[in-house]
């Protein structure tokens, strides 16, 4: 089972959802969860992970999820290779049971080239890193469902965590900084 996590917050709150699927080609996932977590930490520049980790730990651990992969909004690695963003993190918290592919929109300094996936019609790339094989991560990335950069499965998990923000009472903008979508 694959794995997609996105992160909407308002806040304090942080209101998580994930998206299953068992083929990088699916064009509409498997099941989708949430969880809604109050009490989250203040970002902190250079530290996001902080912030996003316990949100994903506790939706995984909430609905009981047994992922072989994650898919996650950002890097696994800063700069592709050694610096840890938030997807090693996730990897080292799961005890390096679970394989993690981030997936982020905007390019890190030092990030390599060789980590741009463009898809579709796109002129601009998503930045692939993974804790496996950087090759085979961008395949599946690239492989996804939907003709546009943004696969449809991980604007899926990004459009399940705006809407339990709004069920919720808040009504996530577009151009904020909490507002992390694909």
């Amino acid at each position: 089972m694959i794995l997609a996590i996105d992160v909407q917050y308002s806040g304090s709150t942080a209101f998580v959802a994930g998206i299953t699927f068992n083929d990088w080609r699916s064009e509409v996932p498997e099941n989708e969860f949430t969880s809604i977590l109050q009490g989250v930490a203040e970002y902190e520049p250079g530290n996001f992970y902080k912030r996003e980790l316990p949100c994903i730990l506790k939706l995984i651990e909430a609905h009981d999820l047994q992922p072989e992969i994650i898919v996650v909004d950002g890097y696994v690695f800063l700069d592709g290779h050694q610096r840890p963003g938030l997807g090693k993190y996730l990897h080292d918290a799961l005890q390096g049971r679970v394989a993690v592919i981030g997936v982020a929109k905007r390019s890190f300094s030092g990030i390599a080239e060789d980590h741009e996936v463009l898809r579709g019609k796109s002129v601009k790339p998503l930045y692939v890193t993974t804790s496996g094989k950087l090759a085979e991560a961008k395949h599946h990335i690239a492989s996804m469902f939907g003709e546009h950069r943004i696969p449809v499965l991980l604007k899926r998990a990004d459009q399940l965590c705006r809407e339990l923000a709004k069920a919720n009472g808040n009504i996530p903008s577009a151009d904020t900084d909490d507002c992390r979508s694909l």
